[in-house]
């Protein structure tokens, strides 16, 4: 084991590997595992020398928001088109906030969500201008796909084992006695697929908008 020095610190552990096992560890077991005296357990330190190095927990919860937004904003956008780009930026928005959604959680809980989302938003409005958009038709476009982004977001992250059963859109749906074709009754009362449905609305904004 590294020996710490006289201060506290660990000889040979600094700022960065805290943050990057902090992420680790909220990564695997969600925001509510992290807490200084866990971290502190899980690099073999002092809770003191976590506090030397990186100084309250939500300075820790910034430094850790804003490393994963660095790494994602990192990822190659693909494409040929400017519609294709577009649609890449835009997905890779949904993906990583649904792929890591125990930082998403993190990041709303602390209010930092524009932290983490702000790099992925400027690649999104970099290939709107690349489409020719700019100024207020800029704007609203990349509004428009957040918000549809946002509002999937709430579909994909809310937790379904809280809803009961009586109360879900499919339960609902199969015993309505609404005044509508069967067909329609049905299609309704089966799960839907999430990716796909959100793939689909996507792409009817992002045409609205070129």
């Amino acid at each position: 084991m590294v020996k710490s020095s006289p201060t506290g610190r660990r000889a040979g552990l600094d700022r960065a590997d805290m943050v990057t096992k902090a992420l680790e560890l909220v990564e695997a077991e969600g925001p509510d595992a992290l807490t200084m005296r866990r971290l502190a357990a899980e690099l073999d330190v002092t809770t003191t020398t976590i506090y030397w190095h990186v100084g309250s927990r939500d300075e820790l919860i910034t430094e850790i928001i804003r490393q994963q937004s660095e790494q994602l904003a990192a990822r190659p956008i693909k494409g040929t088109t400017p519609r294709q780009r577009i649609m890449a930026a835009a997905t890779h928005i949904w993906e990583s906030a649904v792929e890591h959604r125990a930082i998403t959680s993190l990041a709303h809980q602390s209010g930092a969500s524009s932290l983490l989302q702000h790099p992925l938003e400027v690649a999104l409005a970099a290939e709107l201008e690349a489409a020719g958009l700019t100024g207020p038709a800029a704007a609203l476009a990349q509004r428009s796909i957040l918000a549809t982004i946002t509002g999937f977001l709430v579909l994909a992250l809310r937790d379904e084992a809280s809803i009961r059963e009586d109360s879900r859109s499919t339960t609902l749906w199969a015993s309505t006695e609404a005044d509508l074709d069967r067909s329609t009754i049905d299609a309704l009362a089966a799960p839907h697929d999430l990716p796909k449905l959100f793939e689909v609305t996507l792409q009817a904004v992002v045409d609205s908008q070129l």
